[in-house]
Parts: structure tokens; C-alpha cells; sequence
């Protein structure tokens, strides 16, 4: 009785599908997601942006770590020499510095990744705006991204949508809003 019941179910699925094929095609395309976030002028322009915005904190890191170096190299070519006091500052000098630098490091680091989470969370919903907009002009009826094992090029339209975004980067100064559809290919 219950085998019976699930195959009367299963045709029964069936057949409510069977319209929907018999109607209309299924228009289905192909994006490469790390392909755009790899490729589009939006994500290299926030990637320079971030990298602008945290050069000078590196720059003062580098600068610190020659400092030390610098008075690491005193303390052993001079510390044999030095009284035991100048030479016990030079050492705590030292120590409270390395320390310092480690603190800064772990800081910048943090922060760093803080703020390209940030942006890459903000480029991937351009990215997927970007995507539904194109999908939606060109009526497509399903885009797949993130694991795709096999698509041959004729329904992947990540070049298309990466032409889109470049277009929009050249006139929008970098700007990564949608923008209209493309006409129905």
C-alpha cells in the first residue's frame, strides 16, 4: 500500500511538471564568481584603495623594525663595553620596543583583514546585483556560480557581466552600482 501511495505521488509530481517543460525552454547561464572578483576594475580599485589606506601604519611599522635592528646591532657590538646599567636600559629598551612592534603588527594585521572583509563583503553584493541585473535583462531563467563542476562556454556569461562592470568602472569613476540591463540576446 505505502509502495503504492509514493509512485501514484511520484507521477503525480510528474505530471504537474510535465506543462512546465512542454511551454517554455529553460534559459540557464554560467558565472565565474572568483573569475569577477579577481578580474572586475571594482575589485581592483578597492583593493589599491585599501592599500593606499594602510601604507602609511606599514610604512611606519618597516621604519620601527630598522629602529630596532638598529639597536639590537648597538647593544651586541657595544654592549661588552657598556656599563652594566647603560647596558641593562639598552637591553629593557630593546625588549619594551620588540614588544611595542609585535603589539602594532598584530594591530595592523587585524585591521587590515577587518577591512578587506568589509570591502569584499560590499564587492561581492555589487557582484551579485550586477549578475541578477544582467540575468534579468537577458532573460535568463537560471545563473548558477559557486559550484559549477562542468559548463561549456556557450551558456557562461561571466565575460559579459565582467564587460558590464568595466563599462560601468570607466563611467561611473569606479562607482560599483548596477547598471541597466543589456538588450535581450
Amino acid at each position: 500500500m505505502a509502495r503504492l501511495s509514493i509512485s501514484a505521488l511520484a507521477l503525480s509530481a510528474l505530471g504537474m511538471l510535465a506543462p512546465l517543460g512542454a511551454h517554455a525552454e529553460i534559459k540557464v547561464a554560467v558565472v565565474n564568481v572568483p573569475r569577477l572578483l579577481e578580474e572586475a576594475p571594482q575589485a581592483k580599485a578597492a583593493m589599491q584603495a585599501l592599500q593606499d589606506e594602510f601604507a602609511p601604519r606599514q610604512r611606519a611599522i618597516v621604519a620601527q623594525q630598522k629602529d630596532l635592528k638598529t639597536k639590537e646591532e648597538k647593544l651586541q657590538r657595544d654592549g661588552a663595553v657598556m656599563a652594566e646599567n647603560e647596558r641593562r636600559n639598552a637591553e629593557k629598551d630593546l625588549r619594551d620596543g620588540q614588544r611595542e612592534m609585535a603589539r602594532k603588527q598584530n594591530e595592523y594585521v587585524e585591521d587590515l583583514n577587518l577591512r578587506r572583509n568589509e570591502e569584499l563583503g560590499k564587492l561581492q553584493r555589487s557582484l551579485l546585483q550586477e549578475v541578477q541585473t544582467y540575468a534579468k535583462g537577458s532573460s535568463y531563467d537560471l545563473v548558477v556560480g559557486d559550484g559549477v563542476l562542468y559548463a561549456t562556454e556557450s551558456i557562461d556569461i561571466t565575460a559579459q557581466v565582467l564587460g558590464a562592470l568595466q563599462s560601468r568602472f570607466k563611467a561611473g569613476g569606479g562607482a560599483a552600482k548596477p547598471a541597466t540591463p543589456p538588450a535581450k540576446q
